[in-house]
């Protein structure tokens, strides 16, 4: 497991909008993370901890984080992002918080800002990077190229930070060729970890008007899960663990007519992994024709995998096949990513 990357109790301090130097067409942090704009002061901050600490999880053995989410951290006045960090810092003292990490533009990061960051215990930087294209990036607006991409992790592993990579497919100018093409520049400089956030149509961006006039057209949902099973499967093949795919539901996000449009599923992580999942077993499959109906074996925990969203992991099963499923049973004695059949 690469470092960094060990499960972790995150308590999240959302910061929507703050420090952004102007608004991406695709943003709307305030439903996505169902907190207000206002500034998160000391007080705040110190309330979230005190609130995360009482509660029944946090007796967990996970090492304990401290994460600032949304927003441009290292863009903030340099007295707000101290103060926001020394409001942490009594927790780090006493032991009760381990470590810090935050998100924040690839165009923020210099080295006066890491100076600060290393001095306050933040471990973890993670880089709304978004799309390694240029075209790409000025269509949404950004206002950043994929060379401070390049320079912003190099300087931070340089320094010695875990560094992520939150990627979007799916955006102006995008399509599967020119994303996987970003894929392989992410995997070239080698981060530790990455997030896949398909773009969504949300009420009130700029997309959504664009949207609206016939400007742009989202991916489809089957679109976006074969890209994000390809941009996985390249992924982690490089040893750069995908964390999260798509959005976390929030009540705000949720609301109708905030989705305008979209690939929004609320299980679109479990439908990726079922898709890398059942390209991986392909090979121990009968060939098409082969036989009308098979019972499959594969290891108990594989299961769901295979059954996908629904039972729509069978139907694809299905349809590789042409024969149908009568069952799916467990057994351990099968490698992992390999299944068994038997026919009738």
């Amino acid at each position: 497991m690469s470092k960094g990357i060990k499960r972790r109790f995150i308590i999240p301090i959302f910061i929507p909008h703050q420090g952004c130097p102007h608004r991406c067409v695709f943003c709307q942090q305030s439903t996505i993370t169902n907190v207000s704009e206002q500034l998160r002061t000391p007080h705040d901050i110190k309330a979230a901890i005190e609130s995360a600490i009482r509660s029944k999880r946090f007796s967990s053995h996970r090492p304990k984080e401290i994460a600032f989410y949304g927003g441009t951290f290292t863009a903030l006045p340099t007295s707000s992002m101290k103060g926001m960090l020394n409001a942490v810092m009594p927790f780090m003292k006493q032991g009760v918080i381990g470590a810090i990490r935050l998100s924040t533009r690839p165009d923020t990061i210099d080295e006066k800002v890491l100076d600060i960051l290393q001095s306050y215990g933040v471990a973890t930087v993670e880089l709304g990077v978004q799309s390694m294209d240029d075209k790409v990036l000025t269509l949404s607006n950004r206002g950043h190229t994929a060379s401070d991409t390049v320079n912003a992790v190099r300087l931070l592993k340089k320094r010695g930070f875990t560094v992520g990579v939150q990627l979007m497919p799916g955006l102006p100018g995008d399509s599967s060729e020119v994303f996987m093409d970003t894929i392989g520049k992410v995997v070239d400089l080698k981060p530790h970890m990455a997030r896949l956030y398909p773009a969504l149509v949300l009420k009130g961006t700029k997309l959504a008007q664009w949207y609206q006039q016939g400007k742009y057209t989202p991916m489809g949902l089957d679109e976006t899960v074969s890209v994000c099973k390809d941009a996985c499967m390249r992924l982690e093949a490089s040893g750069i663990p995908v964390i999260r795919i798509g959005l976390m539901s929030s009540p705000s996000l949720l609301n109708e007519g905030e989705i305008i449009a979209g690939p929004w599923h609320p299980s679109l992580g479990f439908l990726v992994r079922s898709a890398m999942h059942i390209d991986r077993v392909r090979p121990y499959l009968p060939a098409p024709g082969e036989t009308k109906a098979i019972t499959l074996r594969a290891p108990r925990r594989e299961i769901p995998l295979l059954k996908g969203y629904k039972n729509s992991g069978l139907k694809h099963l299905e349809s590789i096949t042409g024969a149908t499923i009568d069952n799916i049973l467990p057994d351990d004695s099968i490698a992992p990513c390999q299944v068994a059949f038997d026919t009738r």
